[in-house]
């Protein structure tokens, strides 16, 4: 049995060669149609001997096992014709009278495309990932290890980036909000499902019996604006063994006027990482209150969040610095959330948690609805030893959130246990509203005297600069003499 990982990679030289596929995002998206409708299959296999009455929402003559698993098939100019001009379009069109998974295939192809021009390499790359059985158990474990380091991958991918936070700081938030069975959970921004299948696994620790898990397989909902990261979303579902990962849907959670969700859409627990940075389109903002009207996304997701969680209901979310001492439209967003919610804890990540996507500083804010803040405490996260960053080769770790796992406490006590430290500090309500609802505070605890002295920054900010107008010379003369060879 050839090793898993070395059929993925030999799969992505193979699409090296091709020239449609000349980038990270469009080799995944193009993988990730492809991974879905192999591990549909294997599914499809596995139900057929289950089940007498199984019956498959694909006509037989789209189904991967028709087409792609003899060796010796259908190649070249004739595999691309049937990908371009009948799978796809046919896949995209489906319908299957209300079957919940024919809706699902027909949203995850709804935006599909075959990057791939080079019908020969496509018949080579369909050939090794038909040397995954997703049956078989250490197949598919060994293939959801190097799923999630492709997903990684996107963050070195331009924009694609946003789509992936770090396993680490899912597994963190995911194992403090502590879902348990029988809760209802929202990602509203699932990206490529990471919150959601480390909830599937917390969850599956405390499964004792078939009922629990058909509670796993319903329990939560998400929405994922952008197609690449919902396919790759639902391909890490079926991944994760849910049967129809139909309650992830491929809409716009903003779209939404705040004021149509209603109480039955409420949840126990959301746990989310929004875009931020980002600018919503014109009028999204339009459905949200006066007092609360930016393009911001992340600000916007903040409100939604609660709206949308139930009394007493808890949420975990990833927000940059921005939010926190932002001012204006921010500071009423943060004044209603300290007064409907409890901010007990704000977890200030370093710098290079989501590099290389992004270098912004970001938080792990958690809340619990239905009480008002009356302190808040912070804890800042440290490097671990001998580091002074984070990169693609060394990312954050679960293991460096042990400190924090140990110094947590209960939320049922008020946190009584909770002590300050070097990384550790609470601040009163009060102090917060004299600030204005900045929350964008520093570690009293910490050495660090600030940004520095002016007179010391100016000379080196000169300095760069021009080092900066010498790089741009030499870069203007050598092209300068390459266009007049």
């Amino acid at each position: 049995m050839p090793n898993v990982s070395n059929l993925v990679k030999t799969i992505q030289d193979i699409m090296r060669k091709d020239a449609g596929t000349y980038g990270d995002a469009q080799r995944l998206e193009q993988l990730g149609w492809m991974f879905f409708l192999k591990i549909f299959d294997d599914r499809e296999k596995e139900l057929e001997l289950l089940r007498d009455d199984y019956r498959s929402p694909l006509p037989q003559s789209l189904r991967w096992s028709t087409w792609a698993t003899d060796e010796e098939g259908i190649t070249g100019d004739a595999l691309l014709d049937f990908i371009n001009n009948l799978l796809l379009p046919r896949l995209k069109g489906l319908t299957g009278g209300g079957d919940r998974i024919a809706g699902l295939i027909r949203t995850a192809f709804e935006d599909a495309n075959n990057y791939m021009k080079n019908g020969t390499l496509m018949r080579q790359v369909v050939n090794k990932i038909n040397g995954i059985d997703f049956n078989a158990s250490d197949d598919r474990h060994m293939f959801g290890d190097i799923y999630e380091k492709l997903l990684k991958d996107l963050q070195s991918a331009g924009n694609a980036g946003e789509f992936y936070t770090p396993r680490a700081v899912t597994e963190f938030v995911i194992d403090r909000l502590n879902p348990r069975l029988g809760e209802s959970f929202l990602d509203p921004a699932t990206g490529t499902g990471g919150f959601i299948t480390c909830l599937i696994r917390h969850l599956r620790k405390q499964a004792k019996t078939a009922a629990d898990e058909r509670l796993i397989q319903d329990c939560f909902a998400g929405v994922e604006k952008k197609h690449l990261p919902h396919i790759l979303c639902l391909t890490n579902l079926l991944l994760h063994g849910i049967d129809v990962p139909s309650n992830v849907r491929h809409d716009n959670t903003l779209a939404r006027p705040l004021r149509d969700w209603g109480p039955k859409e409420r949840v126990d627990v959301v746990a989310t990482n929004p875009p931020f940075g980002g600018m919503e389109e014109d009028g999204i903002e339009s459905n949200y209150p006066a007092e609360f009207r930016t393009r911001e996304t992340a600000d916007l997701f903040l409100v939604l969040l609660m709206k949308l969680l139930k009394p007493g209901g808890r949420a975990g979310l990833v927000l940059p610095d921005g939010t926190l001492f932002g001012e204006g439209v921010k500071t009423r967003i943060k004044e209603a959330l300290l007064t409907e919610c409890n901010l007990h804890t704000i977890v200030r990540l370093p710098n290079g948690v989501f590099n290389p996507y992004t270098g912004i500083r970001t938080n792990l804010l958690f809340f619990t609805k239905g009480a008002p803040t009356r302190e808040v405490w912070y804890y800042e996260h440290p490097y671990p030893p001998g580091a002074k960053s984070y990169n693609k080769g060394k990312p954050i770790r679960i293991e460096e959130f042990e400190a924090e796992r140990a110094w947590w406490g209960s939320e049922a006590d008020g946190f009584q246990s909770r002590v300050e430290n070097a990384q550790a500090w609470r601040v009163s309500i009060d102090q917060i509203k004299a600030g204005n609802f900045n929350l964008d505070l520093k570690n009293p605890h910490s050495s660090d005297t600030g940004p520095g002295d002016v007179d010391h920054l100016l000379p080196e900010y000169e300095q760069l600069l021009a080092q900066i107008a010498e790089t741009r010379g030499q870069l203007k003369a050598q092209l300068m003499e390459a266009l007049t060879r």
